[in-house]
C-alpha cells in the first residue's frame, strides 16, 4: 500500500512575480482555497495520509497552513466562519505532515532526492501543486493511478495530450500503447525541440515512484541548465524495467500560468462553489469520510 505522498514546493514561483515575492505560489487561492489544500485532499482521497513537504526560504506558510490557529479559531468559534475552516481540519487530524528544505533549486530530479530522507525505502506519490487535477465525475487522478499501481507495481505518470505548438514546455513521452489510456514507455524527451519531439503525449504533476527512483536520480547527470530532471532518471528506469504512462480521467489546469490559472478559478467557482455554497472543501473530502 502506498501511503506518502511528496510535495516539491521549494520554486519561487517567477511567473506569478510579484504576489509570489513573498507568498509561496502553492498558496495562491483557487476562489477561497490555496492550490496546495487540492493537492493534499487528492492525495487523502487517495489513501496518501503521510504527506511529506520539500520547501525552501519564505514557505513558512505551508507549514503554518497545516496547523491549527488557535487565535483564529477562538475570533471566529460560534460563528458561521468556522465551516470555513472545516476541510483544513479535516486535513490536519487525518494526516501527518513533515517538512525539509530544498537549499539549492536544481531541478525537479533534485527536489525529489532531497525528498528521500521523509519517503524512506518505500513507493510512493509526488504531486505539483501548481498543476491543479480535478474529476468531477468519479476518482481523483492519484486514486486512479493507485488503482494502476496495485495492479502492475512500477513507476507510473501521468499524461495528456498537448497541442503539437506546446509540447516544448512539458516532459514527452513515446511508446507501446498497451490499452488506449496505457502506454508502457520507450523514450522520453525533457522540453523537446520540435525536430526531437515523439509525440504530443505531455507528463503532468502527478506520479508514482518506486523507491530505487533515488538512486537512479543520484547517477543522473544534470542538464545544460544544471537542473537534474526526473525525466532522465524515469528513462534510466524504463529501460531497465518498466515506467507506465496513464492517460487520466479528468482535467488539469496549469496554474502555474495566468491563463490557466484564471481558468481553474472560473472553474471551481462555477462547477464547485456555486453548486456546494455552504462547504465545497466538504464536498470534496466527501469520499475521503465515508
Amino acid at each position: 500500500m502506498i501511503k506518502k505522498c511528496l510535495f516539491p514546493a521549494a520554486g519561487y514561483g517567477t511567473r506569478f512575480l510579484p504576489a509570489t515575492k513573498s507568498m509561496p505560489k502553492e498558496m495562491l487561492p483557487v476562489v477561497d482555497t490555496p492550490l496546495i489544500q487540492y493537492g493534499v485532499e487528492e492525495a487523502l482521497e487517495a489513501g496518501l495520509s503521510e504527506i511529506a513537504i520539500v520547501t525552501g526560504r519564505g514557505k513558512r506558510a505551508l507549514e503554518d497552513h497545516f496547523d491549527i490557529s488557535y487565535e483564529l479559531e477562538h475570533e471566529i468559534s460560534n460563528t458561521g466562519k468556522e465551516k470555513s475552516l472545516s476541510g483544513v481540519r479535516q486535513l490536519i487530524d487525518e494526516c501527518t505532515f513533515s517538512y525539509t528544505r530544498q537549499v539549492e533549486m536544481k531541478g525537479l530530479g533534485h527536489a525529489i532526492l532531497t525528498g528521500r530522507p521523509l519517503i524512506g525505502d518505500e513507493a510512493f506519490a509526488v504531486v505539483l501543486a501548481d498543476d491543479l487535477c480535478l474529476n468531477l465525475e468519479g476518482d481523483g487522478v492519484l486514486s486512479q493511478m493507485v488503482k494502476l499501481y496495485e495492479q502492475f507495481r512500477c513507476s507510473i505518470v501521468a499524461i495528456q495530450e498537448v497541442p503539437m505548438e506546446d509540447v516544448s514546455r512539458y516532459g514527452v513521452i513515446a511508446g507501446e500503447a498497451l490499452r488506449d489510456d496505457i502506454f508502457r514507455i520507450e523514450r522520453m524527451v525533457e522540453k523537446p525541440r520540435p525536430e526531437d519531439v515523439p509525440s504530443n503525449l505531455a507528463i503532468i504533476g502527478r506520479y508514482i515512484l518506486t523507491p530505487d527512483i533515488f538512486s537512479l536520480i543520484e547517477q543522473t547527470e544534470p542538464g545544460k541548465s544544471g537542473e537534474i530532471q526526473i525525466t532522465d532518471a524515469l528513462m534510466k528506469q524504463a529501460q531497465q524495467g518498466c515506467v507506465l504512462a496513464y492517460k487520466f480521467k479528468g482535467q488539469r489546469f496549469d496554474c502555474g500560468s495566468a491563463e490557466g490559472y484564471v481558468q481553474a478559478t472560473n472553474f471551481c467557482f462555477e462547477n464547485r462553489h456555486r453548486t456546494h455554497p455552504v462547504s465545497a472543501a466538504n464536498a470534496r473530502l466527501k469520499a475521503v469520510s465515508a
